[in-house]
């Protein structure tokens, strides 16, 4: 089965809480068709680059899903109706990603070097 990488942004007003339990509907949505999710990341409420349906600020969350076409129709179909979803993408990617995703691996990366001084 090909293998998607499906990011969704929820309403900065939401708590972590109803977060996860969006995270669980989709989970939910995805194992009624017969698919399968691999992997779930929570990236936190980020700063949007320009204004979304007058939010600033959006909760991040990306699944990794291992399952037919039908259920990404099925989940995005369900994700568009959903008043809390600000925004969402679907990807095919050609196998998953193994440990965390790069937004995840950023933290780690961010920590500042020490200078070396110049002559």
């Amino acid at each position: 089965m090909p293998f998607y990488e499906h990011v969704f942004l929820a309403r900065q007003d939401l708590s972590q809480a109803q977060v996860d339990a969006l995270a669980q509907q989709a989970t939910e949505i995805i194992e009624k068709n017969d698919g399968k999710v691999t992997k779930t990341e929570t990236w936190g409420l980020r700063t949007l680059a320009y204004k979304i349906e007058k939010n600033r600020k959006a909760h991040y969350v990306m699944l990794n899903i291992d399952g037919p076409t039908s259920v990404v129709a099925e989940l995005e179909r369900q994700t568009a109706i959903n008043e809390d979803v600000v925004r969402y993408m679907t990807i095919r990617v050609e196998e998953p990603e193994e440990g965390p995703s790069v937004m995840m691996r950023k933290s780690e990366r961010s920590e500042r070097r020490p200078r070396r001084d110049r002559d």
